[in-house]
This record gives structure tokens, C-alpha cells and sequence, in this order.
């Protein structure tokens, strides 16, 4: 029985990850030294690839960090002395205002229901506000941002640094990164890789804006600081000893990427979306948990239904697995992912399968 892996994150690997790894115990890539020239190609190329499915021109510094939550928090320390404003609609966005919370930030927020996105037109961000905070793709419930109501954002603001969570999302999305600062996301989720790194890509704004907190005395963190990861990224390295492994196979999965071309990677996200959303419009048992079609997610689907935990568990003896909804939600939607890894034929599968169960 073929195991498929439709869960948010870890989540279905990248086809290419067996080949990967054999390739890398190969050439005994986890145990080489961070500090040697072969790790500073695996760099090199983990960072250009980053850039290269992103679509994230090369003046944006990439940095390896152990995950995106610690990418919040980084963001946090280093791009605001003490005023945040965060977009909120989900448990994700909530972290990050959590986050800036614990930091001692004074925070200001606008908030949606859960399953709804923003007017960003309408919008009146305080003066004093440092840093912007939003969320692509909540993976939570499912919602999705539109990049050109976040460029529009940014036009209106243009002095404040603004940070995207495109934990879930990327490299789906074709971002405008003239109107961003900082990036972060996690590599489990549409890079199908294992769990265990994190990567954040920011430009000499937020470069700049650190060492301004750091003129007046206040902290930016200690070894994973901008001003530390950007030196240590000049030469190709990491403060400390990261994650090789990951790092080298996150290069050859975006080099996997490149080969496919991102546009058809994109087309097959958006087929296989619409294959997924037609059936939550059409059937009596699931439903589109985003009412919006603009504002759904291509990459996490989430489904109201009843008996959620049942319908995972029976799907999960035919080797097909689903996430379960986040948070309070656990007992009343699914959550399908819908990333590079997985094919066409896979989403009929899980599909057929559902609308077999809920007619039984």
C-alpha cells in the first residue's frame, strides 16, 4: 500500500530526497566541518537556490536558522526597538504577535476572523509602528494573502519594514520583493524536506535597522544577530554548526526546482487546488472552511466537516494522510496540503476516498 502524506507539515518528501541522501552519505557531507570550503559551496548553493525559486533578487542576504518560529523571533529582536503592528487571522499570525509580546514590543494589531482576510486599503498603521507583520498563507485555517494587497501595503508605508511569514506558501508564491524586507519560511512543508532548519532571507534595511537598536544599547539577540549572520554569511558561513545535511539538501531540491521550472511547479499547484476546492464546493459532507475564493489557500486546504477524526483515521488505514484542524478547530476540519511533492493522481486518490467514506 503506497503511503501518501497530505498533512501540513512534515509532510510528503520531495521524490528527489532518497537520491539526495545517498548522495550526501556518499560524499560524507555530515561530517564534514562547517568551517571547510566544501561546506561553503554547499552554502553558496542552498543560498543561490533560495533565491532562484523565490524569485528574491541577490541583495537579499539568506540566512540557515533552526526554524521559522525562531525567524519570528530574529525579526522581532533585530528590525524593531519597540513598536510592532501585526496582521492576525490565525494561530500562526498569533505566534508572531505572541512573539513580539514576550520581547517586551509594544504591539499593535488588526484582527480578522478566523477564515478571513484583511482590507488592506482601509487600514491606518500607528506612526510609531517600526515593523509590519503578516502572514501569507495561515496554516491554520487555510487563508491566503494577496501579494499585490501586500505591495499595495508597503507603497502606502514605504518606511516601515514589513515581514511575511511564507512558511506555508513558499515557493508558490511570485512575490514583489522591491516591496518586502524579510522573508522567512521552514523547509517540511512545499520544499519536502525533514523538519530541523529554517530560512530567512532579509535586505540592507534590516541590516540597518539592527545596528541602529544596537547604537542605543539595546539587544538584538546573541549569536544568530543580523550583524553576526551577515558576517558569517559573507564568507559562506553560519555562526555555529547548523544543519549541513539540510542545508545541502535544500540546495539540491531547489536545484530540482529550477530544472522543473517554477511556473509549471505553480501550474500544478493551481490544477490540483482547483481539483480540491471544486470538490468542497460540490459535496454535502465537506465544505471550503475560506468562503473567499480569492482568499484560499493553494497550498493548505482546509475542510469543515463532521467527525473529523474519523474521516483522518480512515483514510490514514489506507495509507493516505491528512492533517486534522489546528487549534480549535482539531475536531471539526482537515487539512490537505497541497505542495510540490504531490501529484495529480495522489489528490483523486484521497479525494475518492473521502467522498467514499461519507457515502458509506
Amino acid at each position: 500500500m503506497k503511503e501518501v502524506f497530505f498533512t501540513p507539515g512534515p509532510s510528503q518528501l520531495h521524490p528527489g530526497v532518497p537520491e539526495f541522501l545517498q548522495e550526501a552519505l556518499a560524499q560524507n557531507i555530515p561530517s564534514i566541518s562547517h568551517r571547510s570550503g566544501q561546506f561553503e559551496k554547499i552554502y553558496t548553493a542552498a543560498a543561490d537556490g533560495v533565491r532562484a525559486v523565490l524569485g528574491a533578487p541577490a541583495s537579499f542576504h539568506v540566512f540557515f536558522l533552526g526554524s521559522a518560529t525562531e525567524g519570528m523571533e530574529r525579526i522581532i529582536q533585530n528590525c524593531s526597538a519597540k513598536h510592532t503592528f501585526h496582521f492576525v487571522n490565525g494561530a500562526f499570525a498569533e505566534r508572531f504577535l505572541q512573539t513580539a509580546q514576550e520581547l517586551d514590543r509594544t504591539t499593535h494589531e488588526l484582527r480578522a476572523p478566523y477564515g478571513e482576510g484583511f482590507d488592506f486599503g482601509s487600514v491606518d498603521i500607528p506612526k510609531e509602528t517600526e515593523l509590519i507583520c503578516a502572514t501569507h498563507n495561515e496554516t491554520s485555517t487555510g487563508v491566503m494573502l494577496q501579494p499585490e494587497d501586500l505591495q499595495s501595503l508597503k507603497q502606502r508605508y514605504p518606511k516601515k519594514l514589513l515581514a511575511l511569514d511564507i512558511v506555508s506558501s513558499a515557493p508558490y508564491p511570485t512575490l514583489s520583493y522591491e516591496h518586502l524586507d524579510a522573508v522567512f519560511f521552514s523547509v517540511q512543508k512545499c520544499f519536502g524536506l525533514p523538519a530541523g532548519l529554517g530560512v530567512l532571507l532579509v535586505n540592507d534595511f534590516c541590516l540597518e535597522k539592527s545596528a541602529d537598536i544596537l547604537r542605543l544599547g539595546q539587544s538584538v539577540g546573541t549569536y544568530h544577530n543580523f550583524p553576526t549572520l551577515v558576517s558569517f554569511s559573507e564568507k559562506n558561513q553560519t555562526p555555529e554548526t547548523p544543519n549541513v545535511l539540510g542545508i545541502y539538501l535544500l540546495g539540491k531540491v531547489c536545484e530540482a526546482f529550477v530544472a522543473t521550472g517554477m511556473d509549471k511547479i505553480r501550474v500544478g499547484i493551481d490544477e490540483r487546488a482547483a481539483f480540491i476546492y471544486d470538490f468542497l464546493d460540490r459535496s454535502k459532507s465537506f465544505s471550503a472552511f475560506v468562503k473567499n475564493p480569492r482568499m484560499r489557500s493553494r497550498t493548505v486546504i482546509s475542510a469543515a466537516c463532521a467527525n473529523a477524526s474519523t474521516i483522518i483515521k480512515a483514510l490514514g488505514k489506507q495509507g493516505l494522510h491528512v492533517g486534522s484542524g489546528y487549534g480549535k478547530f482539531k475536531d471539526q476540519h482537515i487539512r490537505i496540503a497541497n505542495f510540490p511533492a504531490h501529484t495529480l493522481s495522489d489528490t483523486q486518490r484521497v479525494l475518492q476516498s473521502l467522498e467514499q467514506l461519507t457515502a458509506a
